[in-house]
């Protein structure tokens, strides 16, 4: 893909030496280095996954980076925001980033922002910047960061801990990275009501995850400012830390995914794929009646349930199908049939559970077809 920053000046001698372990690199060079030097970076949050992620980012030379963040260090958060010490305690994180990455880079233009971020300001603090990391860890601040981008044009490198699992994917609206773009709404359409979810407070999260996570957002922050390599545009990484397992998953845009797919015909045997192994209402009610054996896997949240499911089935959150401990509780025998709200996550995880030797479709459409299919057969 081709860079996303113009390059700066020519290298002083001093930044030569400074970066001259990226100069050695074939696929980066002066050139990719002078990028990195004229780049403007927001990283949202200066927590578990901005830590890594500044560190590194500053450390690459990149020339304005924006830190957002209204918190203070916590003794809590010493346990995986490597920005801040013991003395930094009580201290806004502002202040323990700023001096830090000072150090690392005392060239770096360092643009602290201790507003909070909302769906009224984020455009507003965000324009400018060439693009995004997001490591914050609420869902209101989370979809406000993703909704500015994809409004902005910018891309969004996005990542998410919780426990011992992790993702990342970078989100790019803008026609031509993706056909059709991609946005954190592809991937989750709406946000969960407050409290549904268990916070990293609630829960817990291994601190080094935290580190792996974040370096990867900074990698992938250097690739698309050079327009090295293949940024995870379309493609969701997730990361299994027990198991110390890497999976990737295609993203694509929700409607896209939505859309059937030349179905085939109602009395299609179920037992032969359909085009990209998706089926609609009538092929699964089709074959139920012919005797096979189904087994419906509800991939949504916890907090969508309540809105209905399809009777009988298995309820394993997409996070936790990607990992070997989630796909054990899936029953391996006959025919799995993955469905969610629209039928992106169902994808994925029918994806999943074929690359692990398990019969799996995804439903297109998802619940809401099944139920508006249900409703109209009984009246």
């Amino acid at each position: 893909m081709e860079p996303l920053v113009e390059p700066g000046p020519p290298l002083t001698p001093d930044q030569a030496e400074t970066y001259s372990r990226h100069l050695l690199l074939p696929a980066l060079g002066e050139i990719a280095q002078r990028r990195l030097l004229a780049a403007r970076v927001c990283v949202m949050g200066a927590g578990g996954l901005g830590s890594p992620a500044l560190l590194y980012l500053a450390a690459a030379g990149v020339g304005t980076i924006g830190i957002v963040d209204d918190d203070v260090v916590d003794t809590t958060n010493l346990q995986r925001q490597v920005l801040h010490g013991v003395a930094d305690v009580g201290r806004p994180k502002l202040d323990s980033a700023t001096r830090r990455l000072r150090d690392i880079a005392p060239d770096v233009v360092i643009e602290p922002c201790a507003e909070r971020l909302t769906a009224d300001n984020a455009t507003e603090i965000l324009g400018g910047y060439d693009l995004v990391l997001d490591g914050t860890d609420t869902f209101e601040t989370r979809y406000a960061v993703s909704d500015a981008c994809a409004e902005l044009g910018i891309p969004l490198v996005w990542g998410s801990v919780l426990g011992f699992d992790a993702q990342i994917s970078v989100f790019w609206s803008r026609q031509g990275t993706v056909p059709g773009g991609v946005t954190l709404r592809d991937l989750f359409p709406d946000p969960p009501p407050a409290g549904s979810v268990p916070s990293c407070a609630e829960a817990g999260v291994l601190g080094s995850l935290t580190g792996q996570v974040g370096s990867v957002m900074a990698t992938e922050a250097i690739k698309l400012i050079t327009g090295v390599g293949e940024p995870l545009l379309g493609r969701l990484l997730v990361l299994d830390g027990l198991q110390q397992r890497w999976t990737e998953v295609p993203l694509r845009p929700r409607d896209a995914a939505a859309a059937p797919r030349q179905p085939a015909p109602a009395t299609a045997p179920l037992a032969q794929p359909a085009p990209d192994d998706a089926v609609d209402v009538a092929q699964v009610r089709d074959a139920l009646e012919r005797g096979l054996a189904i087994t419906f896997l509800d991939v949504r949240e916890p907090f969508e349930l309540a809105g209905g499911t399809i009777p009988g089935s298995v309820h394993v959150p997409l996070a936790h199908v990607m990992t070997e401990v989630g796909r054990r509780s899936i029953p391996r025998e006959g025919i799995v049939v993955a469905y969610c709200r629209v039928g992106p996550r169902a994808e994925l995880a029918a994806g999943q559970l074929r690359g692990a030797g398990i019969d799996a479709r995804w439903l297109v459409g998802g619940y809401p077809a099944w139920a508006a299919a249900a409703e109209s057969a009984s009246t």
